[in-house]
């Protein structure tokens, strides 16, 4: 019998607060961690706080509406979830750019243009 896998920690069930994230462990113990640990779920609705799911046999939680996962590891080690830094202003991601119409005023290359003054150089 593997001991180490029947001490892991498991998570049996969650509920969230206003202030919190409370975990009921399957050895008995209840854990909390303060909501602000996840910028996530202090975001979220109350709906979408109370739609989650158990990871694996409990080695953490989902929660699909937000895309938040939070371990027993990290709630047990106090791990915050860090905020990713927002982007310089003026800036686009990289996804938006993708949609956007390509740049009409880009110049011909150098053999067209060439071509287009009948053969004489860009500078004539």
């Amino acid at each position: 019998m593997n001991t180490a896998a029947s001490n892991d920690p498991r998570i049996q069930d969650v509920r969230v607060t206003e202030d919190e994230i409370i975990a009921h462990l399957a050895d008995g113990r209840v854990i909390s961690i303060p909501l602000a640990w996840s910028w996530r779920l202090s975001e979220a609705t109350p709906k979408q706080r109370a739609n989650f799911r158990l990871i694996g046999s409990g080695q953490g939680v989902h929660w699909p509406d937000v895309d938040e996962d939070i371990s027993v590891e990290g709630m047990l080690h106090g791990i915050p979830a860090h905020r990713p830094r927002s982007r310089p202003a003026g800036t686009k991601a990289r996804a938006v750019r993708e949609h956007e119409p390509p740049n009409k005023r880009i110049q011909p290359t150098r053999g067209k243009r060439r071509a287009r003054l009948g053969g004489r150089g860009a500078r004539g």
